[in-house]
């Protein structure tokens, strides 16, 4: 008799993939057909001419993946358009805002993934893998709210679930690879050491994922989960970024009252003109990440606990860097860009 926490015998499945074409998207998308598995994608009004541009084309014109161009935030689009009346043994979503402001934080972090429950639940879909964040554990911010939103509707709606909290991502801490190969400072805020993270890759995230669907010990579970290795501080971001170039650390501390007079200011001034309400609440997204760590929370000392924080994976944020940096390559990071 098999244990329960272990891993079921693998056997293709069809797959629902939401966010598909995000790089979080693309990688669970690649790992689901390299396991067998039939992948049908809901791509966003927008995002189809984009997923058929990326370089990561198997994803895109694999026989046993599947696109079809659902707007989300319809409850009729998903039924008619997405499901069409099939059946699918999971849903994995990946999808996210994206941007963090609180218009498309509930539009899509809670409302799209709603609608999408909603018409799963009438299909009798039997389980969904959640990518949610880490940062929910402390919520200041809109997206904060609208995830847990959903994590609570979901959890409440009796499907099987596994709600999935990474870190950090490869790509959020990449933003300052050109600033260094450039010979500019490496920027942290405070003394760079105040904030750390297990940082993991997209490839790892996507394989956790996916072994969501046959783990029965990921069922019904809120599972925080990082890179492998040590916790990570800005400053030995930094620090490794110049010894990989082979040059003396140049590192910028920026003091967070800086931070914080650009948060108030947008305050006032989001407050006269409201247009500016979306660039005030990135600021505050900003402060968070620069004040708060990428790590699971202790709930009796309110501390973040590296040594608790679970890890996966073998790729490490430094054997990204140091490839990014042989292959003369930029991270775009879009609407999440600091520096």
């Amino acid at each position: 008799m098999k244990r329960g926490n272990q891993r079921q015998p693998s056997a293709r499945k069809r797959i629902l993939v939401l966010g598909a074409t995000g790089t979080i998207g693309l990688a669970t998308t690649q790992a689901l057909i390299e396991r067998g598995h039939n992948v049908v994608c809901f791509l966003r009004p927008g995002s189809w001419v984009g997923a058929h541009e990326t370089e990561n084309s198997t994803c895109v014109h694999h026989p046993r993946s599947y696109h079809r161009c659902v707007d989300v935030s319809d409850l009729d689009s998903v039924r008619l358009d997405g499901f069409c009346g099939e059946q699918f043994d999971a849903i994995i979503s990946c999808m996210a805002s994206r941007t963090g402001a609180p218009d498309d934080a509930w539009a899509i972090d809670y409302q799209a993934h709603k609608n999408v429950l909603t018409i799963a639940l009438e299909h009798q879909v039997p389980h969904m893998v959640l990518l949610s964040a880490i940062c929910v554990q402390k919520p200041r911010l809109a997206f904060q709210y609208a995830k847990l939103a959903f994590e609570d509707a979901l959890i409440g709606s009796g499907i099987t679930y596994s709600i999935v909290r990474p870190t950090a991502y490869f790509k959020s801490l990449s933003g300052q690879l050109d600033r260094v190969r450039q010979g500019k400072p490496f920027l942290v805020f405070g003394d760079g050491r105040q904030t750390a993270c297990k940082p993991i890759s997209d490839k790892d995230l996507a394989s956790y994922l996916v072994d969501c669907l046959e783990r029965r010990d990921r069922y019904n579970r809120v599972l925080p989960v990082g890179g492998p290795g040590n916790a990570l501080t800005p400053q030995e971001q930094g620090e490794y970024l110049f010894s990989l170039l082979k040059r003396p650390a140049r590192i910028r501390h920026v003091p967070l009252a800086f931070i914080d007079a650009a948060v108030a200011s947008l305050n006032v001034l989001s407050r006269i003109a409201p247009c500016l309400s979306s660039k005030s609440e990135l600021a505050r997204i900003g402060r968070y990440y620069a004040t708060e760590s990428m790590l699971l929370l202790n709930p009796e000392t309110g501390q973040y606990d590296a040594d608790a924080t679970p890890s996966t994976g073998t790729e490490t944020l430094f054997d990204f860097y140091a490839q990014a940096l042989r292959e003369n390559r930029s991270v775009d990071r879009g609407d999440h860009a600091i520096f």
